[in-house]
Parts: C-alpha cells; sequence; structure tokens
C-alpha cells in the first residue's frame, strides 16, 4: 500500500507478474485513503507477462514518462533520516 500512497494526482501502478502463491490482490475501500479516491489515482495489471509488456514498460521509462522523486538530506541529518523511513514517515517512496 505505500506505493499507492506515494502516487501523484492521476498516478498509476502498474503490477506486472503474479505471485507465487496465485493469491488476488484484493484492494477494498477500507484499505485505500481517500486520497486514492480523490487524486483519481488507478492500478492497472497483467497476468500476460510476455517479453513485450517488459519492453514497453522500460519505453515508458526511455520517453521520459516515469519521473523519480527522491528527497535529498545532508550526511549530518542521517539518524534522522533513518528515524523517518522507520517511522514511514517519508514523502518519496
Amino acid at each position: 500500500m505505500d506505493s499507492i500512497k506515494g502516487l501523484r494526482p492521476d498516478g498509476r501502478l502498474v503490477l506486472m507478474g503474479a505471485s507465487a502463491t496465485n493469491e488476488p490482490l484484493i484492494l477494498s475501500s477500507g484499505s485505500l485513503s481517500p486520497e486514492f479516491l480523490f487524486k483519481r489515482d488507478r492500478v492497472i495489471g497483467s497476468t500476460q507477462n510476455g517479453r513485450e509488456y517488459l519492453y514497453e514498460a522500460l519505453d515508458y521509462v526511455v520517453k521520459g514518462k516515469v519521473r523519480v522523486m527522491t528527497e535529498i538530506f545532508p550526511l549530518e541529518e542521517i539518524s534522522y533520516v533513518y528515524d523517518k523511513v522507520s517511522n514511514g514517515n517519508v514523502r518519496f517512496k
């Protein structure tokens, strides 16, 4: 669910692959924050998983449609940053 929290408005979470146990991914309104609905995010998946899908996903990156968002901290704040990550209080994931 942390991946969903990191989506921008109109963001997409793309799931490629299946679990080894073939258990379904269940997204319920109780497990999603209201922000997911208000931001119009989407979860997209495929069970095909052929190489062409991997190439398509990598093509998104090459075309600049995937942007990395990071926070940079000075080394002196390493303890503070470690605590933020441990507590799940980071902005980007």
